[in-house]
């Protein structure tokens, strides 16, 4: 048998199913005319296609997708058919494509999460990052703080102001230890707790008018510990006082005095 001939007779199962183009059908029709192997092997596959054709159940298709494949083809014209066998391998390579755009997908997918992971960690070690430096800044100023009221506590020239609550406040005390040079180291008891929006605010009293300072946040007891760096060139103290005033404090006091002290 020559190549030429199993070539031909290759195409009995395409020719039966009805999928040959033109030209090659009616090659392969005049072969069948002088080749009995060939007519024979197109006899046996023709009667394994009616039998599949009968292996499921027929079904009748809606009236409607009738019509639309009917309105379809007619509006594509009569060389439809033809139009769709010569163009039907082309779905291979659009089969190729989709994979290709669903597996970029599913990737593209697979890296957002990661980068929203890594995003997300990244956040939490900037945070993190930000606290400690937060709690590195607070250990370094309470360092500094002590450090000061040390300094105030040996100060040659530190004097000390006892402090009696006032009308606001009868039970509250406090004690003012102050330097010109140091600073002061400022001590508070039994204060009655903030109103919302308002801070104590302490006041070295001199001659010339009240100089803040500074403010004070009591803690749950209404007491604390705090000191606060003074002007050097103030005047002597004619009293140290405390007063509620608005958050972030005031230049001169305006709320009710809640302790007052006078020098010894």
């Amino acid at each position: 048998m020559s190549a030429a001939h199993t070539d031909v007779k290759g195409q009995a199962g395409a020719y039966v199913l009805g999928s040959l183009e033109a030209d090659e059908r009616t090659a392969f029709e005049a072969h069948l005319a002088t080749c009995a192997e060939c007519a024979a092997e197109v006899r046996s596959l023709r009667g394994v296609a009616d039998a599949l054709a009968h292996a499921v159940p027929s079904r009748t298709p809606r009236p409607e997708l009738r019509a639309r494949v009917l309105g379809a083809f007619a509006a594509q014209g009569p060389r439809a058919a033809a139009s769709v066998a010569r163009e039907r391998p082309g779905w291979l390579p659009l089969a190729a494509v989709l994979v290709l755009t669903l597996g970029v997908g599913a990737y593209a997918a697979r890296l957002q999460t990661r980068v929203t992971d890594l995003e997300d960690r990244l956040a939490q070690a900037l945070l993190q990052a930000a606290v400690a430096d937060r709690a590195a800044a607070d250990a370094r100023q309470a360092t500094s703080d002590l450090q000061s009221a040390m300094g105030v506590l040996a100060a040659p020239d530190v004097a000390r102001i006892d402090l009696a609550g006032q009308p606001a406040a009868p039970q509250a005390s406090a004690r003012a230890l102050w330097s010109r040079a140091r600073g002061m180291v400022f001590t508070a008891s039994n204060l009655p707790p903030l109103p919302a929006g308002r801070v104590y605010q302490v006041w070295v009293v001199t001659a010339q008018g009240p100089v803040s300072a500074g403010l004070l946040t009591p803690d749950a007891a209404g007491g604390g510990t705090v000191y606060f760096s003074t002007p050097p060139d103030i005047p002597a103290p004619t009293a140290v006082a405390v007063t509620l005033e608005p958050a972030g404090g005031l230049s001169a006091p305006t709320g009710a005095f809640y302790l007052m002290g006078l020098p010894a």
